[in-house]
């Protein structure tokens, strides 16, 4: 892709056998901005994810971010605009998010999210669906969505099998960020490498693992998703209840806006 695409995909060749495949490197490019993503710049994302999906010669993906962050989240400056009598709009933005991640659960091809920065809000939860997770001890990752007024419904779910209940409390209440070191600990991430090995790493991995028997990998991978499929079913249709009602009192959008204009309580 290219142009102004903010979605990089990248093919990097592997040896199969006698055989010649490849992994998808799916680079989220929006450096300026946190690579922080828009309605569009998702959308893009999900034809990229499904695209690497179809194609048989792609053995494995690897998620990342241009310059210093995985992923920021969504971009607040589009949320903040939502008409707080709009509910449909709310609704829609939350369609717009089960659409991105179960377009990286129907992957039957292992997924590795190389986290070379911050992974926040929905950039979190994001990263969290890859199957491993590589790092490094400078990286922030957390669920920030309540200090901008947006309540934390599809975080809580992709948390909860990670990290438990408790946990997951207090990520979802609290807003922090974790290091590298403790999100190795919490099972945020898979391993950590220094800095400027994390993408190669995770490229190296994803390598190893495109090896591996194509049917058995998509068989596990499936029962895998049945595990909690129900779960992301249900966290979608109550975020969407949940996030119309909170756009309703305009408190998002208030959060937001003074966010956005530097001002903290």
């Amino acid at each position: 892709m290219s142009g102004s695409s903010t979605v990089v995909v990248t093919r990097h060749p592997v040896c199969v056998g006698d055989t010649e495949r490849y992994v998808a490197e799916v680079m989220l490019d929006r450096p300026e901005k946190l690579n922080a993503w828009t309605a569009a710049m998702r959308l893009e994302l999900v034809v990229a994810l499904e695209a690497a999906g179809a194609d048989d010669g792609c053995r494995a993906v690897v998620l990342t971010g241009a310059g210093r962050a995985f992923c920021a989240g969504q971009d607040l400056a589009e949320t903040a605009a939502i008409d707080p009598d709009d509910h449909a709009a709310a609704e829609e933005w939350i369609d717009d998010f089960g659409r991105l991640f179960r377009a990286v659960r129907a992957l039957d091809k292992p997924v590795v999210a190389a986290v070379n920065g911050v992974a926040a809000g929905s950039g979190f939860q994001f990263a969290l669906l890859a199957d491993l997770r590589i790092g490094h001890a400078g990286v922030q990752m957390g669920q920030p969505e309540v200090l901008s007024g947006i309540p934390s419904i599809t975080g809580i779910w992709a948390m909860l099998g990670i990290l438990g209940r408790a946990r997951t409390a207090e990520f979802a209440l609290s807003g922090r960020l974790v290091h590298g070191a403790e999100a190795l600990r919490l099972g945020l991430l898979t391993r950590l490498v220094d800095a400027d090995r994390v993408k190669e790493e995770a490229l190296t991995e994803a390598a190893r693992l495109a090896q591996l028997p194509p049917g058995a990998v998509a068989l596990t991978k499936g029962r895998l998703r049945e595990l909690d499929d129900a779960g992301l079913d249900e966290a979608i249709d109550a975020a969407k209840k949940v996030h119309a009602a909170a756009y309703a009192t305009g408190e998002p959008q208030r959060e937001m806006a003074r966010f956005l204009s530097g001002h903290r309580r």
